[in-house]
């Protein structure tokens, strides 16, 4: 069971053109990427002297705080649970994101989502909100390094892996500190991705983070605890129209973590692969594409966008110094946002469980998938 609004899912017209000014472009599609506009154009070629300039590295914790890119976003999403008050265990999934969108020297876009998925009641809900900030701040950045932020209600704020997080809905309430338990991970060795003309992008994640708080649940108050995860992401770079990816982030109990994904064209053909196996020490090792094989176990059809997602992986993983078999399992079915009214797109994000081995020992587990490009524009 999913709450969604009550209203007709297409984009407004006053959206549309927002997103077109914001995005310099005649025609917009549909976001491949969560809050990102994407577009069949191109992004100007670089001049060869440009090119010849290293960016520069990240600094933390000064590059967690907003930057003057075309995209950026602070994504979380994790697993908890709590005592109830007749002795029961309740079981969670969050979400909680931001994204920043820059076009020319327009005022910034923010836009925010959040989603609880209530494992214990097997229900799906979320919420979407999106700002144009039309004045001036002193906000995203702090004295000391790190960030703040607020999207309406909502809020995030965080340093060196202190993080704190804010969001209200109907019926939920959220506030989590969470604590960094590993270094943090600069995907691709350095933290740099580049994508030829499309741009190039900044990629860090905190891969297990402790996750203690306040949940609201339908007006009882509970102590949660659990485990979570923070993607941050920023650049200058669009997304083609039709496009989409595969990203999945799994924490295992043996204390290491995979971040695996899989990006597609317009197509439907696979044109990336990316795998992360990240050991219990907190040692990233990047892995081949080679290595990677991800099987569709089932698939599930949309009643609100009557897109088929596939629902239900095996994920094999074969390299000389990590080897896993491990099959994920959607908690619930329907965990699709669908998000039209604020970032111009629907996806499905959800809390799944894993079971398997890895490197021949059992092992189990929870984790976040994440899939976009399969609803309809």
């Amino acid at each position: 069971m999913s709450t969604r609004p009550q209203r007709d899912y297409r984009p407004g017209k006053l959206l549309c053109l927002v997103l077109a000014l914001l995005a310099g472009l005649s025609g917009l599609s549909a976001c491949a990427f969560p809050g990102i506009p994407a577009t069949s154009a191109q992004l100007p070629v670089v001049p060869a002297a440009t090119q010849a300039t290293p960016l520069p590295p990240i600094r933390l914790p000064q590059d967690e705080a907003p930057h003057q890119d075309l995209t950026e976003w602070w994504y979380y999403t994790g697993h908890l649970q709590a005592r109830a008050s007749d002795g029961s265990l309740r079981r969670y999934g969050f979400e909680l994101v931001f994204f920043q969108v820059l076009r020319s020297d327009l005022p910034p876009v923010y836009a925010a989502h959040f989603a609880i998925s209530d494992i214990s009641r097997g229900q799906f809900h979320f919420v979407q909100q999106r700002v144009l900030q039309l004045e001036p701040t002193s906000a995203g950045a702090t004295s000391q390094g790190g960030f703040q932020l607020q999207v309406g209600p909502w809020r995030l704020q965080g340093r060196n892996g202190q993080d704190q997080l804010a969001a209200v809905m109907p019926d939920y309430a959220l506030q989590l500190q969470l604590q960094a338990l590993k270094p943090v991970v600069l995907h691709n060795g350095n933290g740099l991705i580049t994508y030829g003309l499309a741009g190039f992008s900044y990629y860090y994640s905190r891969t297990r983070l402790a996750a203690s708080g306040l949940l609201i649940d339908h007006g009882q108050r509970l102590t949660v605890t659990g485990l979570a995860w923070m993607d941050h992401q920023w650049g200058n770079f669009l997304t083609l129209a039709g496009s989409g990816w595969d990203w999945f982030s799994l924490q295992l109990n043996d204390n290491s973590e995979l971040m695996l994904y899989l990006i597609r064209d317009a197509s439907k053909q696979v044109i990336s692969t990316y795998v992360s196996f990240i050991d219990a020490a907190g040692q990233d090792h990047l892995l081949p594409a080679s290595a990677l094989h991800v099987q569709t176990l089932a698939t599930w059809l949309s009643p609100a966008t009557h897109a088929r997602y596939p629902s239900g992986w095996q994920i094999t993983i074969r390299d000389a110094r990590f080897s896993a078999r491990l099959i994920l399992q959607p908690e619930l079915k329907d965990q699709e946002l669908v998000t039209y009214q604020s970032t111009g797109n629907a996806y499905w994000e959800g809390a799944v469980s894993i079971a398997g081995q890895s490197d021949g020992h059992p092992v189990n587990g929870e984790g976040y998938v994440e899939l976009t490009g399969y609803a309809p524009a």
